[in-house]
């Protein structure tokens, strides 16, 4: 490790340039600078003046230098305009005098900045642009307002009259104040004169006139706000002072409500959980998720292995999928959940199920955005650039990097419960996946299926390299953009029309029209349609280029749209793909313009050395002077986007290295029309074939250094007979899996003698798609024969978001085929986008990107806040997504837990493209989660001690035992069909809700509500044991901590159960066939009076009153079934005596009265129970709250626009809430005309 930096300072006290450089140091991200004091505070000859910076390299830095070198890179100004104004303010800082000899202030006795300051939102940035860096020096002893302690920047600063035309000033100084890197250095400090930015300071120079004389209520006035002033103060200052001890943010509600209690056993790491206490009261995530997966992970549980021998075969088959690997970079996400919570559930199912299960994980070397943050960090903690230090040493710091930071994104994965083979993990950067990269380019390049040329690419001029094609914004008209190195937005979706004088000097012209109107600058041509009639008298002529005063063909070829614009189009071949191939067609030229850093050049001045979006705005300006300029118009446009840097991406000619991709593309297409490889939902078909029809050459190469150095070497003879060759000729380039091979080829090709070939290996690095589209082989071993390759190869499925389905999936395809001849999956489940509850895409600049460990820990609102904090919006920005997150999250997070997050995102996914995900739906499922605990506790209580299980689940062959236990059996042995056939469709959806449903409605508030231990005890614990083995069995692959927690609690049956629900058998419909229909009839017909009868109670606000009921049932055959359950009735309805009323007998007075099916009618008798003028009032507001939803419902739905602006999604809960308030107030107006004739 290097090491820190030193920083000489002066004898204390410190001065203001060494209390800046201090308080600089603590908001820098590196470790603090080792500390020295100079003896007497004199430096040594030949160095700068005190306090001084000695770097790592050696340099010495004097006051502002080194604050700038020790403060992060986000508080220097993010581009270079904006650093040379801080550099600017360092240098007015610098120049001021000690506070010693300062003066009484004048207006302006210092010059100023050109610019204004402002006070930027986050108070922190102290070396922000437009903001003083001055730290605040004590106040000279003569300023009579001053307090013992009363800092303040020089006069001309922060006195007074002189920050009274900088109000700015004042905000940004008390507010910085406040942070805790000023106050460890500074202490309590305070303005000089008070905080008053606009008027003068009391008793300072400069006073104005003294006011008049207050009246008594004026006086009176002023010590109340004065007496406010100073609690707001008080409790302002009690805050900052629990911020300083570091004291955490006090829990919301919500947090509080739901926050249990922690599992505190001591478990060494790997060791099993201790369940031999009893079950805690209440569900909590925190104490189920602990311990369990250092366990499963060490008992290898999740292997292939476990339990049998790979070397034979296994007659349930064999599940194999590749995790999609996560970046190195990465943290988790949503995206990251929803992969892990469907994969996890495909997996543990599978598992369970017998089959021989691998899920392999990865991680990918991402190397725009790994070398992206390490030159960050290089740049910011040792002040050298990657060139500076050189490729080997840069490719080492990212090395260390990597180890550092590489395995946070596993650890993260571990904690959503994924069941991997972690002994089986692989980088995309370890000697294994390397080699396997080297072999299938060379490979591909053997076969003529990778080649070099000169073509057009999408070139990111803030990387400077080649960026993939396909990242692209949709414009629809003009359109301004923010462009990175720009201080202005720039102007997109517009067509600017200029003419081009016709050779000739008659005073024709031919106008053409562009979006792109800097590439002018490389036109070689103008094109038109050799059809169109306005046209045809221009064949053989030329237009003359008005600042180059080249010559330029009128071309006529069929690829002009004749209706799009003029009819005649500019062709710029090194700067559009399109123009590139007229270009080919016609032998145009093609120079390039602008430059890989985006700058203008081969161009004639002023343009040359212009950024190319100040050079469009300079263009349009010199065509208008020109009398060139025809007019300017919208078009819609689509606008190609760097992910990474935000840049516009560029279209430049350059040499690169493609694969040719039509022959592979169309056995891609062709296994997809066979039914070789099935893409769920099936809709996506289309989206393949259309890509895989008409796809373009992958260009694979980029300009980096961090990836898969390209195994390819520029070949030069050292013989004069042979012509040296051209960069993007590619019979001057060969490839090898090493230099020797390369060197071996080359000399055959030309043939020479070994000893006279030079090579030079290319500098540039693969495309990081092109790794990860060997994934799914070259994890096992691939180009070797290894046992693994042979097993796991092809895998069963690939499950992934379906927005990379080119990016990765169509590259997989392709590349398996052409390398290993075969599939390298047989199905693929495209999974849907994650989208916040509103439907919109999720966005740090709208305030609701959801961090998944927020969810399963809880978060408060202030938590919140501070993430945002840390974010680079800018104010605008940071105040809206303050606001939306108070909007969406009031009280916080509450703590969901990793089962409720995941169930809840399988339960998501029937939603098509996109997720729009609720956090208040997930912690109904946190909800869900605790009606299971409880009702394996209330299961547990009932067994008792002494419980011991038959061998198997008693069925259809066993004890069928009363109603009640005949028609959970069948419920339970219908969620077993219904959420084996779900999963096996990949509809979780209905997977989900089968469970759900089972647990939910009828295990719990049918079977465990109505009194299970009635009639024949043992088969009722029978039953209980049974649907709560089975039930959790059924949970484990969506929620497999609490299903752990839970079954590892049952009674051992005979023989000894599998050590893990991880490997227990799922249920199976074969074993859980007990359908009884003629049970489920009889027990909806029960059920149907239960649900009259609790509607009753509720609709009359009964909560603890059990009146009697009376049933009418015209039928005398289901009026004996009703009569036989009474009891199952009173226990489930909440009701007394239940009577069955005889024929042509009517129910007493005073029954409210509902109908439960077509074979009875239920009454229940309110009088005596109800008093029906305090029962009214309770009717009457209820109604009028109906009314008034009621009306605002129907009010928006038939609002202008709102079944085409308003989401599906939304329309739809939108009519099902109509549904419900108009059933509920019909519901209350029976009620009221009930409690009337009560009256």
């Amino acid at each position: 490790m290097a090491a820190p930096p030193v920083l000489l300072l002066p004898p204390p006290p410190a001065d203001a340039a060494a209390r800046r450089v201090l308080i600089a140091a603590r908001f820098g991200p590196g470790p603090p600078p080792r500390v020295e004091r100079v003896p007497g505070g004199v430096p040594a000859a030949g160095t700068p003046a005190l306090p001084a910076l000695r770097t790592p390299g050696g340099a010495l830095l004097g006051p502002g230098a080194a604050a700038l070198f020790l403060s992060p890179p986000r508080l220097r100004g993010t581009a270079p305009p904006e650093a040379a104004l801080v550099r600017q303010w360092v240098a007015f800082a610098e120049g001021i005098p000690p506070p010693s000899s300062l003066t009484p202030p004048t207006p302006c006795a210092i010059p100023r900045p050109s610019r204004v300051p402002f006070c930027p939102h986050d108070p922190s940035e102290l070396l922000s642009p437009d903001v003083p860096v001055t730290p605040p020096s004590l106040c000279p002893p003569p300023c009579p307002c001053a307090p013992p302690r009363c800092p303040s920047v020089p006069p001309q600063v922060l006195d007074a009259p002189s920050r009274a035309p900088f109000p700015a000033v004042t905000r940004w100084f008390l507010g910085c104040v406040r942070l805790p890197e000023f106050r460890a250095e500074l202490g309590d400090v305070r303005l000089c004169g008070g905080g008053d930015p606009t008027g003068p300071g009391p008793g300072g120079p400069g006073q104005a006139e003294p006011p008049p004389a207050k009246s008594a209520a004026q006086l009176k006035k002023e010590a109340k706000k004065r007496e406010k002033l100073e609690k707001f103060q008080q409790k302002q200052e009690k805050n900052r002072e629990l911020q300083v001890r570091g004291a955490k943010a006090k829990p919301s509600r919500a947090r509080r409500e739901l926050q249990g209690l922690r599992y505190e056993t001591p478990t060494p790491p790997g060791c099993k959980k201790d369940v031999g206490g009893p079950l805690p009261e209440s569900y909590s995530p925190a104490y189920v998720e602990a311990a369990w997966y250092s366990w499963w992970e060490k008992e290898g549980f999740f292997r292939p292995e476990c339990g049998r021998s790979l070397d034979t075969p296994n007659p349930r088959g064999v599940f194999v999928m590749c995790l999609p690997p996560p970046n190195v970079t990465g943290t988790l996400h949503l995206g990251h959940a929803l992969t892990v919570a469907i994969q996890d559930t495909l997996t543990r199912w599978h598992r369970m199920r017998g089959l021989t299960t691998l899920w392999a994980p990865g991680c990918d070397h991402a190397g725009i955005a790994t070398q992206v943050v390490v030159e960050r960090r290089l740049l910011r903690s040792r002040g050298v650039t990657r060139h500076q230090l050189g490729r080997d040493a840069f490719l080492g710091e990212v090395w260390r990097w990597k180890e550092e930071k590489g395995d946070r994104i596993y650890q993260q994965l571990r904690r959503l419960g994924a069941s991997m083979d972690w002994e089986r993990a692989c980088f995309t950067m370890d000697p294994k996946m390397s080699r396997a990269v080297t072999e299938a380019f060379v490979r591909l390049h053997e076969q003529g299926l990778i080649y070099r040329s000169r073509r057009i690419v999408h070139w990111s001029c803030t990387l400077r390299s080649a960026i993939s094609d396909i990242e692209k914004r949709e414009l629809g008209g003009r359109t301004l953009l923010r462009v990175p190195g720009y201080e202005e937005p720039v102007e997109f979706g517009v067509l600017v029309a200029f003419a081009y004088p016709l050779e000739g000097g008659e005073d024709a012209e031919v106008v053409v029209a562009t979006t792109r109107l800097e590439t002018m600058l490389g036109d070689e041509a103008v094109a038109v349609h050799p059809e169109d009639p306005r046209y045809q008298h221009l064949r053989g002529r030329h237009v003359l280029h008005p600042f180059t005063g080249r010559r330029l063909p009128v071309l006529h070829d069929p690829f002009v749209d004749p209706q799009f614009g003029t009819g005649a189009v500019k062709i710029t071949p090194a700067h559009d793909a399109t123009d590139f191939e007229v270009g080919q067609r016609h032998g145009l030229g093609g120079a390039t313009v602008i430059g890989e850093d985006g700058t203008m050049v081969n161009v004639p001045a002023p343009f040359q050395g212009m950024p190319r979006f100040k050079a469009r705005s300079a263009l349009l300006e010199t065509l208008k002077e020109r009398g060139l300029f025809r007019g300017v118009s919208e078009n819609p446009m689509v606008v190609p986007i760097c992910s990474r840097s935000k840049d516009v991406l560029e279209p430049r000619a350059v040499p690169q290295w493609f694969v040719r991709c039509q022959g592979l593309a169309g056995a891609a297409a062709a296994a997809v029309r066979r039914g070789d490889l099935r893409l769920h939902p099936a809709s996506h078909a289309r989206t393949w074939f259309s890509w895989m029809d008409n796809i373009r050459d992958w260009c694979i190469s980029r300009q980096l250094w961090w990836g898969h150095r390209i195994p390819a070497y520029f070949v030069t003879i050292n013989d004069p007979r042979v012509p040296p060759g051209q960069d993007e000729d590619d019979r001057f380039w060969v490839s090898g899996r090493s230099e020797d091979e390369a060197r071996a080829k080359a000399a055959a090709a030309f043939g020479v003698p070994p000893e006279l070939v030079s090579l030079r290996q290319d500098e540039d690095v693969l495309d990081t798609w092109f790794s990860s589209g060997l994934f799914p082989f070259s994890i096992f071993g691939w180009p070797d024969p290894t046992p693994d390759l042979e097993r796991f190869y092809p895998g069963s499925l690939l499950e992934t978001g379906h927005d990379i389905l080119f990016f990765w999936v169509a590259r997989m395809v392709m590349l398996g085929l052409a390398l290993t001849g075969r599939l390298p999956f047989r199905e693929v489940y495209l999974h849907a986008i994650v989208r916040d509850a509103h439907g919109r895409k999720m966005s740090k600049s709208l305030g609701n990107v959801i961090d998944p460990l927020d969810v399963i820990a809880g978060v408060s609102l202030q938590e919140l806040h501070q993430q945002l904090e840390s974010s680079n919006l800018d104010p605008a920005e940071l105040e809206r997504a303050r606001e939306g997150q108070k909007r969406d999250f009031p009280e916080g997070i509450p703590e969901c837990g990793t089962d409720a997050l995941r169930f809840a995102l399988c339960a998501y996914t029937a939603q098509g493209r996109d997720i729009n995900l609720d956090v208040g739906r997930v912690l109904g499922y946190r909800h869900f989660c605790n009606k299971v605990w409880n009702g394996a506790r209330f299961v547990l209580r009932a067994l008792g001690e002494g419980y011991r299980p038959p061998p198997a689940p008693q069925g259809s062959g066993g004890p069928r035992g009363a109603l009640a236990e005949r028609w959970v059996r069948s419920r339970l042995s219908r969620a077993v069909q219904g959420c084996g056939a779900a999963l096996g469709g990949f509809d979780f959806p209905g997977a989900t809700t089968a469970v759900h449903g089972f647990w939910v409605y009828e295990l719990c508030d049918v079977y465990l509500v109505r009194g299970v231990l009635g009639g024949d005890v043992e088969a009722v614990r029978d039953t209980l044991l049974t649907c709560l083995d089975a039930g959790l069995r059924l949970l484990a692959p969506f929620m497999p901590f609490l299903a752990e927690e839970l079954w590892q609690r049952l009674p051992p049956r005979a023989p000894p159960a599998p050590p893990s629900i991880c490997l227990a058998p799922f249920p199976e419909p074969e074993q859980f066939c007990w359908q009884d229909e003629e049970a489920e009839a009889t027990m909806e017909f029960v059920l149907g009076i239960v649900r009259a009868l609790r509607s009753l109670r509720a609709a009359h606000g009964l909560t603890r009153q059990r009146p009697p009921c009376f049933l009418q049932c015209p039928d005398p055959a289901w009026g004996s079934r009703a009569r036989r359950y009474r009891g199952l009735l009173r226990a489930l309805g909440g009701v007394g005596a239940v009577r069955l009323l005889g024929g042509g007998e009517g129910p007493p007075q005073g029954c409210a009265v509902a109908v439960a099916s077509d074979r009875c009618t239920v009454h229940l008798l309110l009088k005596g129970v109800v008093d029906p003028p305090k029962e009214l009032s309770r009717l009457g507001g209820r109604r009028e709250e109906l009314e008034k939803a009621l009306e605002r419902l129907r009010e928006r739905r038939g609002g202008p626009g709102y079944a085409q602006k308003v989401p599906p999604h939304v329309q739809e809960a939108d009519a099902a809430k109509l549904t419900q308030l108009e059933s509920e107030l019909r519901n209350v107006l029976e009620a009221e005309e009930l409690m009337r004739k009560m009256l």
